[in-house]
This record gives C-alpha cells, structure tokens and sequence, in this order.
C-alpha cells in the first residue's frame, strides 16, 4: 500500500507535465487565457478577476509578462494596461495586477465598485518569446460583473451604516435579520418586574385562601356569646 502510494506521487508530476504539453506537441502556437464568467459584488467593495494562462513558447531571457483589461467586448477600449502602466480615467487609482513572477495566473482588483462598473471585462496578456518576438492573446469570453446594493449595518447611538466589501467571486446572497439582544440593564429590569409579577399573584392567592378559611372556621365554630343564643331560638340547633 506504501510502495503503490509513493510511485503514485513519484508519477504525478511526469503525468501533468504530459498532459500539459499535449497541446504544445499539436499546436506549437498553442495560447489560452481562463477567467470566470461570472462575479458579483456590492457597490462601494472590491472585486478580484481572477485569470490563469497557458503557452507553448520558450520566453526570452528576462521576458516580462504584460497584462491588460479591456471592457464591453472582445474589442472594446482598454481601461488598464501593466506594461506602462495606464488606466482609463473612470478607473484611474482603483485597479491593481497580483501576480508573482514566474506566475501563470493571477488577478486584476477594482477597488471603489461603482453602478456603473457593471460590464464585461476580458483579461489580455504579452510576453516576449525567445525566437518569435512579442506574442498577444486574449480571452475570448470575458467575465461578466454585476454590481449588488452594499449591505449595511447599523450600530446603537447615532444611525451609521458601511457597505460591505468583497473578495473573490462574491455572489449576492438573501437577506437574513434577527432580533438584538437586549442589554444587561434591561436584562435586570425584565427580570425584576417579572419576580415582581410573580410575588404579587402569590400574596392575592394566599390571601384568598386566607379569607376563605376564615369564613369556614367562623360558621363551623361559632363563638360562646352566640351559642346560648342560637340554642334558645332553635332548639334543634344543638
């Protein structure tokens, strides 16, 4: 069971590397971007695009990857480019590239989300190849971002309310609301005027009984005075 274990793990590598160069070994010319299609986030939050990218060709000494974002469709303007870098005047200061050298993926922030951030956004990429010079690709679907009304929170004393932020892939999720606890004071004071409640009906009900046994003990047992009394007016009484 060991032995089988670690071949496995020894064989793991050499099997991906296979697998990853299948295209290569069909098509030299092999490129390909992925990124999701589909990202929610509320307004006035953060959004990450997440992108991975794969290529045949052998880089230059020191290539640099470039990437760039555009908007609306396959060809629509560039809104953020690494290579200079540069960015759109409705997104200038708001979006920033995460990804690690030597990295084939990474992710594109925007920070700020606006109503009017809701679009379509295609991920592109530039290296420099050893023997072919620059090479560009894009995805040819891009992500679709939706922008959600912020969730806001309040607090006691005076109305504040902050939106939410998001990471990754954030999708709007149902509402929920529940009941604030009630302070420790308040605790007390519930407790109190229930004890209070409680004493009270206690005392009327000892208090009824009371009277009641009152009112038997004095018809059973009448006092002296009275029994000569009663005698002579029934004689039968006795």
């Amino acid at each position: 069971m060991g032995l089988s274990l670690l071949l496995s793990l020894l064989l793991l590598p050499t099997c991906l590397q296979a697998d990853s160069s299948k295209e290569c070994d069909s098509d030299p010319d092999y490129r390909q971007i992925d990124q999701p299609k589909h990202l929610s986030a509320p307004m006035g939050g953060s959004v990450h695009i997440n992108f991975s990218f794969y290529y045949c060709w052998e880089l230059a000494k020191n290539s640099r990857v470039s990437v760039a974002l555009r908007r609306t469709q396959f060809h629509g303007e560039f809104i953020y480019n690494s290579t200079w870098p540069s960015f759109h005047k409705d997104y200038k200061n708001r979006i920033s590239l995460n990804l690690p050298k030597g990295q084939k993926s990474g992710s594109l922030q925007i920070l700020n989300l606006r109503k009017e951030d809701e679009n379509i956004y295609f991920c592109r990429v530039q290296v420099e190849t050893r023997e072919d010079g620059k090479k560009v690709w894009q995805a040819r679907h891009g992500t679709k971002l939706t922008i959600t009304h912020a969730a806001m929170m309040t607090t006691e004393g005076p109305t504040s309310t902050a939106p939410t932020t998001t990471g990754l892939g954030v999708s709007e999720g149902n509402g929920s609301s529940a009941s604030s606890p009630l302070s420790v004071g308040a605790a007390v004071g519930v407790a109190l005027a229930g004890s209070l409640i409680k004493n009270a009906i206690l005392g009327l009900i000892l208090y009824h009984r009371w009277r009641r046994s009152k009112g038997k003990w004095f018809w059973a047992t009448p006092p002296a005075e009275h029994h000569s009394a009663l005698k002579n007016a029934d004689p039968c009484w006795a």
